[in-house]
Parts: structure tokens; C-alpha cells; sequence
């Protein structure tokens, strides 16, 4: 396994849905079955951060990004895309919509941000 953590947790799901030497159970999951914990791990995180516990949010924001790890595997295995086209693109999305940030744009007023942002959606 690599150093880098979301490597590292990109090939425990690999080695969780792996064909042969995979768990059963992940094995057997699909976009249906998993989307209710998908569901539950954000209402945990807004939970956690309702209550104002650091510990717990870590632990809920790592339970969540598993859950999007574990979609993007399902797809990748469809070959329809991977979580490196997801992360990709969630970037560029965020870049495009922050024309003010990264851009020569100056719709630094919040008004115009939401304006630029609700366009561009």
C-alpha cells in the first residue's frame, strides 16, 4: 500500500470489492444498497457538527468520504469513472463557480458571487 492516506484508503475499497479475495458482503453491494449509508454518514456529520465534537466530525467526514470512495469503485468497475475523475471534477466545478478566487474576474461583492454562481449551475 502507498503513504498517502487517500491512496492508501482507495486500495482498502480495491481489496474490499476485489473479485476473488474480496469481502462477501462489500462484494455483494451495489449503488442501491449502499446509498441509505450514504444518507446516514451526512446526517452523522451534521450531527457531529450540531453538537460541536471535532472527534466525532473526523470520524463521520471519514465515514462519508468511504461512502463516496465506495460509489466511485462501483462505477469505475462499470467503467463509467473513477474517484480520481470525481475529485477532478468537483476541482474544476469549484474553480469555474470561483471566478473571483481563481479567475480575472472581480465579483468579489457576495451578491454577484451567488449571481455567478446560480449561472453557472
Amino acid at each position: 500500500m502507498t503513504d498517502r492516506p487517500i491512496d492508501r484508503l482507495l486500495a482498502v475499497m480495491a481489496a474490499l470489492r476485489h473479485p476473488e479475495t474480496g469481502c462477501p458482503w462489500d462484494r455483494e453491494q451495489d449503488f442501491a444498497t449502499i446509498a441509505p449509508y450514504t444518507v446516514e454518514e451526512a446526517y452523522e456529520v451534521a450531527d457531529a457538527i450540531g453538537k460541536g465534537d471535532a472527534d466525532a466530525l473526523r470520524d463521520e467526514l471519514g465515514d462519508l468520504l468511504f461512502q463516496v470512495v465506495y460509489h466511485a469503485r462501483m462505477a469505475e468497475e462499470r467503467g463509467w469513472f473513477g474517484f480520481e475523475e470525481v475529485a477532478a471534477g468537483i476541482a474544476e466545478k469549484m474553480i469555474r463557480r470561483h471566478p473571483h478566487v481563481f479567475g480575472e474576474a472581480a465579483a468579489r461583492a457576495q451578491a454577484a458571487q451567488t449571481r455567478a454562481w446560480e449561472a453557472d449551475k
